[in-house]
């Protein structure tokens, strides 16, 4: 598929930045500076977790160590984060399982064929909804379009959404990781689009089942919904994530 950064065949409301950082302090777990390649990848002891309400959703965000991430490349181009932009991988993912094993594919085919820094994206939600941290969020992305990444904060959607459906876990992941961004770095649900509105005429990116919830609205409003009762999204490292993974890959 035209745009799509895959790997050689083997197996994309209004709200201003106030609307958002009113939720910051009192939603969301701090995290540093250097965005979700670095976010709390420790092993030591994590923060004490609040309670959450009724209508508050929670989530957890696994660091690069814990899918195996190589280290990324010197180099890259520095950014600010002042939007969001979706994608899909354009290759199915039949069995959840092999989540691990694809992030892997991906970062490998990035670095060694497309000699990118890194895998190309900042974070990927799996089918059941799993969220993973991938590139730097201080480094912009890299595309096989023309579209300039400078400023986009890239989520892959993992699988083929010309060919499957893409799940509720997986929009759901998606809102809550994009609803983080939207926290993290004082910006507005409205700034969310597809890869195909960013580059038209060069892609189909993120696929017509995924595309559908962009065109329609539905991905932003679970966003602000996100937005507006309150979330949490905590990172783990570690020996917590490493049993998270082993988890998924095992189909727990």
């Amino acid at each position: 598929m035209a745009g799509a950064i895959i790997p050689p065949p083997t197996d994309s409301y209004g709200d201003s930045v106030g609307d958002a950082e009113q939720f910051s302090r009192r939603h969301l777990l701090a995290l540093t500076a250097a965005g979700l390649a670095a976010a709390g990848c420790s092993d030591g002891p994590g923060p004490a977790v609040r309670l959450l309400t009724s209508t508050e959703r929670s989530g957890v965000m696994l660091c690069r160590q814990a899918w195996g991430a190589r280290p990324a490349r010197a180099g890259g181009r520095a950014h600010t984060i002042t939007r969001m932009t979706i994608h899909h991988s354009a290759v199915a993912l039949p069995d959840n399982r092999g989540i691990v094993a694809r992030l892997q594919q991906h970062q490998r085919y990035h670095q060694d064929d497309k000699g990118w820094v890194d895998i190309a994206y900042h974070a990927a939600v799996d089918r059941n909804g799993n969220i993973f941290a991938l590139r730097d969020t201080a480094i912009a992305g890299d595309t096989a379009t023309d579209y300039d990444t400078t400023g986009h904060f890239l989520v892959l959607c993992e699988g083929d959404f010309d060919t499957e459906a893409v799940t509720e876990a997986q929009l759901d992941g998606a809102a809550l990781v994009c609803a983080w961004a939207a926290q993290q770095f004082g910006i507005g649900v409205n700034t969310l689009a597809s890869h195909q509105q960013v580059a038209p005429g060069e892609t189909d990116c993120p696929g017509s089942s995924l595309q559908a919830h962009v065109t329609s609205g539905d991905l932003k409003k679970r966003i602000a919904d996100n937005l507006t009762a309150g979330f949490e999204l905590r990172p783990v490292c570690g020996s917590d994530a490493d049993a998270r993974v082993a988890g998924i890959t095992a189909g727990r």
